[in-house]
Formats: structure tokens, sequence, C-alpha cells
């Protein structure tokens, strides 16, 4: 049963700064479980990254339970015009987020449940969540085949993977975090992580494709809700801790203090896209030129999400070489993405010579450039 409880004293007597938690253990019974009221992606990394920096989670584990409105996440390392459809989620308000630990992307929506594990470093233990993950679906229903893999997975009648795992450990602190597949969009996952972009190579860490399935499609009782009952019953059960689910408010400053700059931060531009390792775009397009076809190549090379090294070959017949270098050099230093594009298209365009047939060719060159980011 999930009950509104204020927790900022609790939170006070946890924090590394405040007084020591064995002073506290009579209150808190060694351990919490928490649940965000926010659907807000960044605002809840915000609270893992709050609760990581700040608690004191010596005797004092916690589990954090949340849900996100459409999102697409990805790991600490990855390149997210490898790992999905930037496009596709502009053009449906799809948020995307760069999370602070390793692993792959993954896609949330309201049928997803989230679930974080913090402990001690020394008491971080995986493949000990996922068993309590998996005796609490067995709990609820019996007859479910769910087994942990050696990757952390959790697969589904063998096959169908509904859990992807994640971490970050810190210098004393840690935390697990896994997903839980219930009734979520399949279609609209699939789509969304399906990266069109041709031509990228990196060192960045990639994901691995899985055939996933909802436990809602296999019992339609599994809801998120009983999910999240059952998970925090069980973790409760396994740390002999108060099993009510308190919820939170990640904007509340008086529980969190400092967390809206956190949230902030999670959105910049500069960490979900500036943070990309390095990266180049080998790629090439057609052009029509009257009754034949003309290929354009593309060189750009990419560093902390900005073009440090722009190469747009085109047949000098077709677009004089100086006006083609002019738009190379415009590139430099900019964001590799279509709206700082846009700007600097539109701006070059407007001192193109009053030619209309160079003008035509250069809107072309400049809208086919666009769709590669």
């Amino acid at each position: 049963m999930l009950i509104p409880f204020s927790l900022k004293n609790c939170f006070q007597l946890l924090c590394n700064r405040k007084v020591p938690a064995a002073g506290f253990k009579d209150t808190v019974k060694n351990g919490l479980i928490l649940q965000s009221i926010s659907n807000d992606v960044y605002q809840n990394l915000a609270v893992e990254d709050w609760i990581h920096d700040h608690m004191n989670l010596e005797g004092n584990p916690i589990l954090f339970l949340w849900r996100n409105s459409p999102s697409v996440v990805i790991g600490r390392h990855q390149n997210p015009w490898q790992e999905c459809n930037l496009n596709l989620m502009r053009k449906e308000g799809v948020k995307l987020a760069r999370r602070r630990s390793g692993g792959g992307t993954v896609y949330h929506d309201m049928g997803n449940i989230n679930l974080t594990f913090f402990t001690t470093k020394s008491k971080y233990d995986r493949m000990e969540n996922l068993k309590l993950i998996v005796q609490a679906l067995n709990t609820v229903q019996p007859q479910l085949d769910v087994q942990a893999t050696k990757r952390f997975d959790l697969l589904l009648d063998g096959q169908f993977k509904i859990s992807g795992t994640a971490s970050k450990i810190g210098r004393t602190t840690a935390y697990h975090h896994c997903t839980l597949l219930c009734n979520t969009d399949g279609a609209f996952l699939s789509s969304l992580l399906n990266s069109p972009y041709q031509g990228i190579k990196s060192n960045a860490t990639t994901s691995i494709p899985s055939l996933v399935k909802n436990l809602l499609e296999k019992d339609s009782t599994l809801t998120c809700e009983v999910l999240m009952s059952a998970v925090a019953a069980e973790y409760a059960a396994y740390h002999r801790i108060d099993g009510h689910i308190h919820l939170v408010d990640p904007e509340d400053e008086t529980l969190f203090p400092g967390i809206n700059s956190k949230a902030k931060d999670l959105q910049t531009w500069e960490w979900v896209y500036g943070k990309t390792p390095k990266f180049t775009v080998n790629t090439s397009f057609n052009v029509l030129d009257g009754q034949s076809c003309l290929e354009i190549k593309v060189h750009i090379d990419i560093k902390n999400g900005r073009i440090q090294i722009c190469n747009i070959e085109v047949p000098e017949h077709w677009l004089p070489l100086e006006v083609c270098e002019k738009l190379n050099s415009c590139f430099i230093d900019s964001k590799f993405c279509p709206v700082e594009t846009t700007m600097l298209t539109s701006i070059l365009l407007r001192t193109c010579p009053q030619d209309h047939e160079l003008y035509k060719k250069w809107y072309i060159l400049c809208e086919k450039i666009k769709g590669i980011m």
C-alpha cells in the first residue's frame, strides 16, 4: 500500500554531513523504499544522483521505484545517433536522456518500471537484486518462467528480455538500476531504438538488440502497480525493513537540497549530446542534375558533440568549389544537430549570389546535410 510520508528528517539524518545513520535506526528501520510521484526522466535521474552523492547507506539500503513518460535513456558512454531515431523522437516529443551509469539504451514509458537499488560499495550485488525481483514475480505468479542471466538481464521463457541492467559504483556507495517491462508500447520501442543514421564510426558502447516481451502479455493481472508492490514487499522482507512505499517529490528542495540544479544539468545539450565519445560520419547521398544523378560525399569528425572537420565533396561543375568550401568552413565548431545547421545554412543562403539556379542547388545541398544530423 502506498502512503505519503514526509522524509525530510529521515534524509537529513542519513546524509553524510549529518548525524550518523546508527542514531536513526529505530525510525528508518535500516532501510527505505521510495517511489517518485514524477514521471519526468530528468527529475527521476536527478534523484538517483542526489541519493548517491548525499546519503549514508551504511546499514541503510534504499529501493527507489520510478516510471517515466515516453523517453529514451542512453548509457554514460553511448552515441545517441547510433542508438536511436532522433528525428522520430523530435517529431513525437520523446525525451532523450543520458544517465550517469554505463550499459545500453532503453525505452521508458508508463508501462515500464524502473528499480534502483542503493547500497554501500561493499554490499553491491546485482545478482542478489535480480533474484529478489524473480522471487517477487514468482510470488505473484508462480507459473512465470523468469531467469537472471550472466549479463544481468532477466529473461522470460528463456528468450524474451524483460529487464536490462546498468550500474554506477562510487568511492563508498553504489547503485544498480534495472527496468521491468510490464505493458510498454513494443512497436514504438522498436521504432525509436532503430537508428536510421548511416556511416557512423565510433568507439562508443553499443547496445545489443534483444527480443522483448511484456509481462502483461503473459498474465493480464501483472500490472505495474501489482509488480511494484510485490517487489517492494520482497525487498522489505529480505532486508527486514518497513514495507511501506514512501512517495517522494523530486522537485522538493526541502527533501533534496539542490536537486533541481541536478535535473537541469541532465537536460543540457552539453550533457545529453556533448558527452558523446568522439565519432566520424562517412556517408553519401544523391542529387538530381537534369537527367543525371550526382553523388555527394560527406566526411565529418565530431568531438564533444561539435564538428571538428567537415568535408563535403561536390562535383565542381554542379556547385563552384568556393561555394562548397564556404559551406564546409561554416560548420566548424558548430553543434552536430539539425537546429544549429538550419540556422547556419539559413544565414549562408542569404549571402548566396543572386543566381536562382545556384541558390536552388545550394538549398538542396543544405537540406540534405541537415538530414544526416
